[in-house]
């Protein structure tokens, strides 16, 4: 399994996301090139510990029973639901939102289990950070495919 702790794991995703053009088409979704590394790096934020997102009611109900979807090997489903704070519409500048979402996933690695959240997932509840550094590479993977890189 891929973990965002692991630096060949992270340097290869960022070789991947160097290889995204701004007029590239996704293979499913509504986001753009920059929008997706918008959102990327929103998420980001959440697993370096500098923003907290609050759970929503049904995730106490539905979280815990599918959290190994967010950290095991199956791949992510297409266009499933996207909570409200990463919702991307407005246009971005590629080129910005690539360096921030690079230097957020170097940060991520460098920092180490060590700086990652402990704070519960919005949805998937109580992780371990082990999980989250398996989750994180997996939702940054899933868009990386999108995008078909």
């Amino acid at each position: 399994m891929h973990s965002l702790f692991d630096k060949e794991h992270t340097e290869n995703a960022i070789a991947r996301l160097e290889k995204i053009t701004a007029d590239q088409q996704s293979l499913w979704g509504k986001m753009n090139p920059a929008q997706m590394m918008s959102h990327c790096s929103a998420t980001m934020v959440v697993a370096r510990d500098q923003r907290e997102i609050k759970r929503i009611f049904l995730s106490y109900v539905l979280g815990s029973l599918i959290k190994k979807e967010f950290y095991n090997d199956n791949p992510v489903k297409k266009n499933n639901p996207t909570h409200k704070t990463f919702i991307r519409t407005s246009d971005a500048d590629l080129e910005k939102e690539r360096q921030e979402l690079i230097g957020h996933l170097r940060a991520f690695q460098e920092g180490g289990i060590e700086k990652c959240t402990a704070r519960p997932h919005a949805f998937f509840g109580n992780l371990t950070k082990e999980q989250w550094g398996l989750g994180m590479y997996k939702h940054l993977d899933h868009h990386l495919q999108q995008f078909a890189v």
